[in-house]
């Protein structure tokens, strides 16, 4: 089709000069040039005229995009989840946003679908052969563990690097024991360990240049370590035990006091210790003291030497029926001016009376105890001595003693040994006349402490005890 031009150039050539056709033509040469690298720049980029910010832009986003196509050839296996839990292998890729948990029963990893619409696209992507888009930088699974090991090395440094600056700490902050020591040797001063002060005082006690105050001040500052049981036992490894059971013989009182203070500290709840003093004659020699005249505050500290011995021994308690026992407290008890130590003795009693009874308890019903020491229980023939003996009179006159707690210990033992005593205590007419007066007198304290809130009062069980007593007695 023939272009029209505007009107202003469609004049005649006859009309023109040549010199304005030459000029005409040039203008028309440079429109049509201008026309053509337009339509060209505008086809093809690569022809266009561009910025260098721009080509270099460009350029960096190629290369992203062949980095990502060359991927690791190593890729982890994508797995395709659904609606119904399924089992994870190990090594496979979890597309994001899937719910996995951890099967305790068999102990894999299983994987499902929260949303369908959240994971469609994916889906679809897959099933056309497509990566999901995870990330532009994937690591194989050689890639993750050579991170976790340095991960782990950074770690073992780090925590190599704290134990050293707390260790430096503490070396700042404290002394080592030689420093100390080499100190305290220029100020004459010696640090001991406990057995070398029990040796210490083992010797000064042993002495004889020592002076009596020297010998019980040795003896009261010995008391203090060995309530620890392993002091106690160290005090064996150097004989410092039966030099102190030697000290039962002194002519001194207050030797043989703090004598049997040692050794009713050594012998609580140490068997080993317990066993040491029988076959050293300790036994013997508590005896002999409670049954001679010997100051009241010396009989308490041989007394509770004697009832740690016996307590939780019973090969000692079988030698104690043996060597007398209960004659000898039994005299101790009738002496005048004794009355706090009736009440010990009263107490051992009712200790090694139950003490049998739940050895034997527990042997039926557990079986723990061991044969051996519950065929020694059952050698200890107690309840027939008390009875012979006529523990059975003594401790229910007992009852006449005006504390409340002497009388509470006493109507203990008369409940551990109603089974043997009871025609004793039908046969004494004194007992129901006591115990009658004891109700009236605990009914009334009872009713105070009711009155001042106190539902299960102290004085409402000894009312308690009163009660079942008189109640096994009619």
């Amino acid at each position: 089709m023939r272009e029209r031009w505007p009107r202003s150039l469609t004049v005649p050539p006859q009309g023109l000069s040549p010199s304005r056709m030459a000029l005409l033509g040039m203008l028309l040469g440079l429109l049509m040039a201008s026309c053509f690298t337009f339509c060209l720049s505008h086809q093809n980029p690569e022809f266009a005229l561009t910025s260098p910010e721009k080509s270099s832009t460009k350029e960096a986003e190629r290369k992203e995009t062949t980095a990502e196509e060359e991927l690791d050839s190593e890729v982890l296996e994508v797995f395709h989840p659904t609606h119904e839990w399924q089992a994870l292998r190990p090594g496979q890729a979890v597309p994001v946003g899937s719910h996995v948990r951890l099967n305790l029963q068999t102990g894999t990893r299983e994987v499902k679908l929260q949303e369908e619409d959240k994971f469609q696209s994916n889906l679809k992507a897959l099933k056309k052969g497509k990566r999901l888009d995870i990330n532009a930088n994937t690591y194989t699974s050689q890639d993750l563990k050579s991170a976790l090991a340095k991960f782990k090395e950074g770690t073992e440094v780090e925590s190599s690097k704290e134990d050293k600056a707390r260790q430096a700490k503490i070396k700042r902050l404290f002394r080592p024991i030689e420093e100390l020591k080499k100190d305290f040797e220029e100020l004459n001063v010696v640090i001991e360990t406990d057995m070398q002060i029990m040796v210490r005082l083992i010797n000064k006690f042993n002495s004889s240049s020592s002076s009596l105050e020297e010998k019980i001040a040795a003896l009261f500052d010995l008391e203090y370590y060995v309530h620890q049981m392993d002091n106690a036992q160290d005090l064996l490894s150097f004989g410092g035990l039966q030099v102190v059971i030697n000290g039962l013989n002194s002519t001194e009182p207050l030797v043989k006091e703090y004598a049997a203070f040692v050794l009713g500290a050594a012998f609580s709840s140490n068997p080993k210790v317990q066993v040491e003093a029988i076959e050293g004659g300790a036994l013997q020699k508590l005896l002999v003291i409670l049954a001679t005249e010997q100051p009241l505050t010396a009989k308490k500290k041989v007394l509770f030497a004697l009832c740690s011995l016996l307590r939780h021994f019973p090969y000692a308690q079988q030698q104690f029926l043996k060597l007398g026992g209960l004659q000898v407290l039994r005299s101790l008890v009738q002496a005048k001016g004794t009355e706090v130590l009736a009440v010990r003795v009263v107490t051992l009693l009712y200790d090694l009376v139950t003490e049998k009874m739940f050895a034997e308890e527990e042997a039926e019903l557990t079986q723990e105890t061991p044969p051996e020491k519950l065929q020694q229980y059952r050698q200890v023939h107690l309840l027939p001595g008390l009875r012979e003996q006529g523990w059975c009179e003594i401790t229910a006159h007992l009852l006449a003693l005006p504390e409340h707690d002497a009388r509470e210990k006493v109507l203990q033992t008369l409940g551990a040994l109603l089974a043997t005593c009871r025609d004793r205590y039908h046969q004494d007419p004194q007992l129901s006349r006591t115990l009658v007066s004891l109700q009236a007198e605990y009914q009334a304290l009872a009713t105070l402490e009711l009155q001042d809130g106190e539902d299960e009062g102290y004085f409402r069980e000894l009312l308690g005890s009163i009660n079942s007593l008189l109640k096994e007695l009619r």
